[in-house]
């Protein structure tokens, strides 16, 4: 089980993290996902700059060997920035999905809303439990 946890970020029960940098979060999926879904094969973004999306709602899908699962925002906001390498090279999910595998970017609504999500300390025992 992968139980690479970073502090510098907050965490969804999904299993989605996000990353305060200067006035944008940034948002992926945790090592733990990775680890479940295992080789990824497509990361499709339903979003386009500009949207806003509304925390708990899907932005798009995650498609493994595995299985197909859809990507929650863990925040509200509007979405600035969206990953474009992933739609071609999926794979650096599997790679890198802390830094080169963010998926979009948003201006939040709330920066607040981000102090309400897990921090890797309540994730890390998420995953204890997770593990049983």
């Amino acid at each position: 089980m992968a139980t690479d946890v970073r502090s510098d970020r907050r965490y969804t029960k999904d299993h989605e993290w996000a990353k305060r940098q200067d006035d944008k979060v940034y948002i992926g999926v945790t090592a733990f996902a990775v680890d479940q879904l295992g080789d990824i094969t497509l990361v499709n973004i339903d979003v386009k700059p500009g949207e806003v999306i509304t925390a708990g709602k899907a932005f798009g899908t995650i498609e493994s060997v595995k299985t197909l699962s859809d990507l929650f925002a863990p925040i509200s906001g509007k979405v600035v920035h969206i990953n474009d390498k992933l739609e071609n090279t999926p794979e650096l999910v599997n790679e890198d999905c802390y830094e080169k595998a963010w998926m979009i970017a948003l201006e939040p609504s709330d920066p607040n809303e981000l102090d309400q999500l897990l921090d890797h300390g309540a994730y890390e025992e998420l995953l204890k439990t997770a593990a049983h």
